[in-house]
């Protein structure tokens, strides 16, 4: 058998439809007339059939129109006829936002799925807040899921500038766009106020409903955000408001304004922010160790850009503790600065606190909750499921001036706004840090007090010549009624930071250590591995682990030619690739930050 090759020649199929669109422009060979809107349209049946499904049909073997010279095609504009032969003949697509409709028209009508996708694709890049709402009905309208899903996410995310210039577009939408937006975790710089205002005004604009459907709308507000003096209001607001649906979620909105500090554990989608992924607040520190600001910031991962709240801290306070549950933010202890005047002359002292403050960021509004059973700084907590554990620390006399470290340990309960005891350190330890890794507490490092029995099988406790720092690592499973040891860090750490990252604890940092080395720890194994340190160290930064399982390094002090610089930078440690990066930098030095992750209102 002869071999044989087979060429493809990429200009011949080109030249065809080169051919057809010369012989359509000289009228030759037409065999058909369309006609649409009083105009004629010359065209050849062969080319037709072949691109759409629609001609397919309409010239097959047993219809009236297979040997008709002329038909007519009432459903579509000429301009969207046109529009649709120029492609079949040329493979161009001539679309603006003027035509979109009457062309989209006509390709959903003819059956010619690719200029379908062109027009979807148009829809998709070209979304503005000025086009949004008209093409998520012209999206809902001709089934384009993917176009309809992007628009939805436009107008959420365009929601504050539609509701001020462009409230009549929203008023307009389709009720599964609008379904869509009000299910929306993220839509900025709006209120649940004025969401629940758009959604009644569109149900007068575009009611009555049918029962089920105005509760499948109302039924997607976020009643728990908003303020329990416009709950109370809303049930007479509209007749749709008064189904027993919708007034059963106003129920449970007003007792979860009830629930006091109960809140943080019993959260639902009705209370939770409409906000973009959580953002790590950096409470408290200063350019100036010995006198903390009040003031807050926000820092987005995404951006790499800061913003001020315009909350602030309701105490000047430095080596406190904060943590987040259930999208509030609670501050813990440390020492309260104040600014005296003490014959005549300005003077600061410092005295260690044992209050607690609750931030709501859906409300901004601070709220001082019960207060430690002991006044703590330098000390560390953490949470753990429907607990606050606040672990050590030390507390300074202001008459004396002298320092206790306690090796206390509290826990806070959220069901009952109540502090009780938990199973106390071996010995006072201040100057610490601490992880949850599998709901047990990890405490490591920190200067220790009087020695004490330890349940375990290393009983070293391997300090640094110096200043005495431990590397001691301690291990808590909360059913369990005592502290007991698991293997030393390398390096002995005062004033440190340990994170939870992909089931590993990293170990960063501390104030004393010679070296900037960190570490990880294996729980299986019992075991800590060297990792890449960082070039120049620092301490008194503040840290947090992000979703992506990076750790974010913020300010800090370190020594630079026998003196301590304050610096802005704000690192970013890579725990796959065991990498460090300066990723930005902050407004203003800042030392003794203390950073957490909380979802807040743009």
């Amino acid at each position: 058998m002869d071999s044989y090759s087979i060429l493809y020649s990429s200009t011949q199929r080109t030249g065809l439809l080169s051919g057809f669109q010369r012989l359509r422009s000289q009228r030759q060979m037409c065999d058909v007339v369309l006609e649409a809107g009083g105009v004629s349209f010359p065209c050849h049946r062969a080319l037709l059939a072949s691109s759409s499904e629609y001609f397919w049909a309409l010239f097959g073997e047993t219809t009236a129109e297979r040997l008709a010279d002329s038909i007519t095609l009432p459903a579509i504009t000429p301009e969207g006829l046109d529009a649709i032969l120029d492609f079949l003949y040329s493979g161009w697509l001539s679309v603006s936002p003027s035509t979109l409709p009457v062309v989209l028209e006509a390709a959903r009508y003819l059956q010619v799925e690719p200029a379908v996708s062109i027009c979807e694709r148009f829809i998709t890049d070209g979304l503005s807040a000025e086009n949004c709402c008209c093409y998520a009905n012209l999206a809902e309208h001709h089934t384009l899921s993917d176009a309809l899903d992007a628009a939805n996410q436009t107008i959420a995310l365009e929601m504050g500038t539609l509701l001020q210039e462009s409230r009549d577009d929203l008023l307009g939408l389709n009720i599964q766009s609008l379904m869509a937006v009000l299910d929306a975790d993220e839509i900025p710089g709006v209120k649940e106020v004025d969401l629940i205002k758009v959604a009644l005004d569109w149900l007068n604009e575009n009611g009555p409903l049918p029962l089920l459907k105005s509760n499948l709308l109302l039924s997607r507000l976020r009643f728990g955000l908003v303020a329990p003096s416009d709950l109370t209001n809303l049930s007479h607001a509209h007749r749709a408001m008064a189904t027993p649906l919708i007034r059963s979620q106003l129920t449970r909105a007003l007792e979860y304004h009830r629930l006091g500090p109960a809140q943080p554990i019993r959260q639902s989608k009705q209370s939770t922010l409409r906000a973009s992924p959580s953002r790590v607040l950096l409470v408290g520190g200063g350019s100036c160790p010995d006198w903390p600001e009040q003031k807050m910031l926000a820092f987005d991962p995404r951006s790499r850009k800061f913003s001020s709240l315009g909350s602030s801290l309701p105490l000047r306070l430095r080596n406190h503790c904060v943590c987040s549950a259930g999208g509030f933010l609670f501050v813990l202890g440390g020492e309260e600065v104040k600014e005296g005047d003490e014959d005549g002359k300005k003077s600061v002292t410092m005295a260690t606190s044992n209050q607690v403050w609750r931030y709501d960021p859906r409300f901004d509004r601070w709220e001082k909750v019960e207060s430690m059973l002991e006044r703590r700084a330098w000390f560390t907590c953490c949470v753990v499921e429907d607990f606050i554990y606040a672990i050590g620390g030390r507390q300074t006399q202001p008459v004396s001036d002298t320092h206790t470290s306690v090796a206390s340990v509290e826990f806070y309960d959220m069901a009952t706004g109540a502090w009780r005891r938990g199973a106390a350190l071996p010995r006072p330890l201040y100057g610490h840090a601490s992880a949850v890794l599998d709901n047990c507490i990890y405490v490591s490092g920190g200067l220790p007090g009087n020695q004490g029995s330890i349940h375990g099988s290393n009983h070293g406790d391997n300090q640094d010549d110096h200043r005495e720092c431990s590397r001691e690592v301690l291990f808590w499973d909360l059913k369990g009624r005592v502290w007991e040891k698991r293997a030393s860090m390398s390096i002995a750490r005062f004033s440190h930071r340990l994170a939870t990252v992909h089931r590993h604890i990293y170990a960063l940092l501390g104030m004393y250590e010679p070296f900037c080395d960190i570490e990880q720890y294996d729980s299986q194994s019992d075991h800590w591995t060297r990792l890449r340190p960082l070039l120049i160290g620092s301490f008194n930064y503040g840290m947090v682990s992000t979703p992506t399982g990076n750790l974010l390094v913020f300010g800090g002090r370190r020594w630079s030619d026998g003196q301590e610089v304050i610096v802005k930078s704000v690192l970013e440690y890579d725990t796959k690739k065991d990498s460090w990066r300066e990723i930005c930098q902050l407004p203003r030095p800042l030392t003794g930050v203390e950073c957490t992750l909380l979802p807040l209102p743009d």
